[in-house]
């Protein structure tokens, strides 16, 4: 069971990908936002390339579990992504996500201009690691709109 996470952000979509048997997540690459139609269709057609059967959306809670501003814009990316695709979406508490993947590219050596880009592919990866050893599900999964 294949399976494509999204960390969607304002100016990136980090992409990460399972193995074919869907228990290692692999950074994949990130996605310049350019326009929504745009950015849909190519994560569809990723999707479909890659023949995977589900997609995991990491939505950023606030840390007391709050949907904020950019979870909002998180939803409302995924009702535009779902109106896209009849692959099923679940959405993933990122929470902290971003910061791990900051926290291991400081120790990894010195980068390139490119490390904002890994980080996010990174995170999307940290975010499908937790939802595959989930079980696919698990208490931090939460339902799509």
């Amino acid at each position: 069971m294949r399976v494509l996470a999204l960390d969607v952000g304002d100016a990136r979509i980090g992409l990460a990908i399972s193995d074919p048997n869907g228990q290692v997540a692999v950074p994949l690459r990130v996605l310049r936002r350019r326009l929504l139609e745009a950015d849909i269709a190519e994560i569809v057609g990723l999707a479909t390339q890659e023949e995977v059967e589900t997609l995991v959306v990491g939505l950023p809670l606030s840390l007391d579990g709050t949907a904020g501003h950019q979870a909002e814009h998180v939803q409302e990316f995924v009702g535009h992504l779902q109106a896209a695709t009849d692959l099923p979406i679940v959405l993933w508490d990122e929470r902290l996500s971003t910061a791990q993947a900051e926290r291991l590219l400081q120790m990894a050596p010195p980068r390139s201009r490119k490390a904002r880009a890994e980080q996010d592919a990174l995170a999307a990866a940290i975010i499908l690691q937790g939802y595959l050893d989930s079980g696919q599900g698990g208490a931090r999964g939460l339902a799509s709109e």
